[in-house]
């Protein structure tokens, strides 16, 4: 149904209170007086991630058949407010500090989580759960709450990925038959198609238009990368007992000093450092690049946008390069692919953990796969799905991936009746390379301090490594400046961990 046209204004105009420090009603229209910023909230107000996901003409996250479909089978009159991706923490923090607070926060990063926890803010879950919650607590591994347990008690309701992993290399074959060469395995064998595909005119236009390798900010899609020198810099590895951040081992600074290589060549599309996905879809679509670290779901999207560019162009899946040592693989997705926590204060927190049940519970299939007959339907005993109608309601997502787990069999199912794009054994590629991340543990207390800044000066540094702003050696300096910033304490409380997920004994 639709929503007060009063609190709709109040979400178009949120991101305007947010960044001036506002500390108006979130949820209410800007401008009133007390008494009426006090009025009650809807039955449930949730503030999530939009997943950038489109809706048909018409529609909006308040107002659309899959969200009406929610509120008719749990009664709740439920309000959306979508922040806008790019400073979605920021908005965050925002409604946390405003005073007026809704009854459900969906959040990706544990960090956030921790720190609201320790600051008395959130509340905590378990008999709501025991009382709401059945199905969340069936369905949900114990392993994921586990996650998002403080001193004994639950403070957030975790979503799982559905994939274990997300990247694996595509090149276009017809490339490398024009050039007269083989799908690359080794680390120098991917750096001569790299070479080939930037200098040898793999497209026969004679122009000079193509890159190598297309990577995006924070040196997204380089996983592969990273992986055939044996590290993943931002998980935490196993060395000689101890964990250590993979970002400062020195076999990160082999992997920068590789790609540093092919950007002075100029083989690496030179603009990675401010590309984010569409600028690499672009490029793509263009057929501009040959070779990329794909997301296992591109085979759907950019590659299949590709070849309706270029009906020449032909996309396969490669084998992860492998390094001198023998290495290769790809990053782990975190088991926890966000966090749905109530801000104490909520006036609603039982209608929070109804709504949440029900996506976990009797709405699972129906917003996983769509409306029965309408997205898709069941044909001598195999899925069909209508790619068409699938797309225009993917935003149906937003609601689903809040208490996603992962169910192979389903994603199997549903992954084939999409066509043939190759979804399922990409993803049986992908789980068969994946580096595990080490700590799996709850955010510590000097991650909470400090790994926003770390995270800052990493990219910084990297990138401007890559780029030839900066010697090689400038690495050394970093990792030095990494632990005196705060790098140092975080490594001893992820080893406290450590060891005691050794004795058994957890945290």
């Amino acid at each position: 149904m639709r929503k007060p046209a009063a609190l709709l204004k109040s979400v178009s105009l949120f991101g305007a209170a947010a960044v001036l420090g506002c500390g108006c009603s979130l949820f209410s229209a800007p401008s009133v007086s007390h008494s009426d910023a006090s009025a009650p909230l809807p039955d449930v107000s949730i503030v999530i991630n939009g997943l950038d996901m489109p809706y048909p003409e018409g529609m909006d996250e308040n107002d659309n058949p899959y969200l009406d479909y929610i509120e008719s089978h749990t009664g709740l009159d439920v309000d959306v407010l979508l922040p806008p991706l790019d400073v979605y923490e920021d908005k965050l923090n925002a409604i946390m500090a405003s005073g007026v607070l809704p009854d459900l926060i969906n959040v990706s990063n544990g960090v956030w989580v921790d720190n609201y926890v320790r600051q008395g803010a959130l509340l905590p879950l378990d008999d709501l759960l025991e009382s709401y919650g059945r199905n969340l607590l069936e369905n949900i591994p114990e392993a994921l709450w586990d996650q998002v347990r403080y001193e004994g008690e639950i403070y957030a309701i975790p979503s799982e990925y559905e994939v274990k992993g997300m990247e694996l290399m595509y090149v276009r074959k017809d490339w490398l038959d024009r050039l007269g060469l083989a799908p690359p395995t080794t680390l120098d064998e991917y750096a001569e198609v790299i070479r080939a595909f930037a200098e040898d005119d793999p497209d026969g236009n004679g122009i000079d238009d193509t890159y190598g390798l297309i990577l995006t900010e924070e040196l997204g899609r380089s996983s592969p990368f990273f992986g055939a020198f044996g590290t993943q810099p931002d998980q935490w590895l196993e060395r000689d007992g101890q964990l250590v951040y993979g970002g400062i081992v020195p076999e990160t600074k082999e992997a920068l000093a590789f790609l540093a290589r092919l950007y002075a060549e100029g083989w690496l599309e030179p603009m990675f450092p401010l590309n984010q996905t569409a600028n690499l879809a672009e490029q793509v679509e263009a057929g501009k690049i040959g070779l990329y670290s794909a997301a296992w779901y591109d085979t759907r999207g950019i590659i299949r946008n590709s070849k309706a560019h270029n009906p020449a162009a032909e996309w396969i899946a490669l084998e992860y390069p492998v390094g001198p040592r023998g290495d290769s693989g790809v990053y782990a997705t975190k088991p926890v692919r966000s966090y749905n926590v109530i801000p104490a204060g909520s006036d609603h927190p039982e209608a929070a953990v109804q709504f949440l049940d029900f996506t976990a519970g009797e709405g699972y299939e129906t917003l996983k796969l769509g409306f029965e007959n309408d997205v898709w339907r069941m044909e001598n005993g195999r899925m069909k799905t209508d790619f068409k109608e699938h797309n225009k309601h993917q935003y149906r997502g937003i609601y689903q991936a809040l208490t996603d787990y992962y169910n192979p069999e389903l994603n199997e199912q549903r992954f084939d009746s999409l066509g043939e794009f190759h979804l399922t054994e990409n993803l049986r590629i992908i789980e068969r390379n994946i580096v595990p991340d080490a700590f799996v543990g709850l955010a510590t207390p000097s991650m909470s301090r400090y790994m926003r800044e770390l995270k800052e000066l990493q990219t910084s540094v990297f990138d401007r490594i890559v780029l030839g702003l900066e010697p090689l050696d400038a690495f050394d300096e970093f990792v030095a400046d990494w632990h005196a910033a705060g790098g140092a304490e975080t490594t001893r409380e992820v080893n406290e961990w450590y060891r005691a997920q050794k004795r058994g004994t957890g945290r």
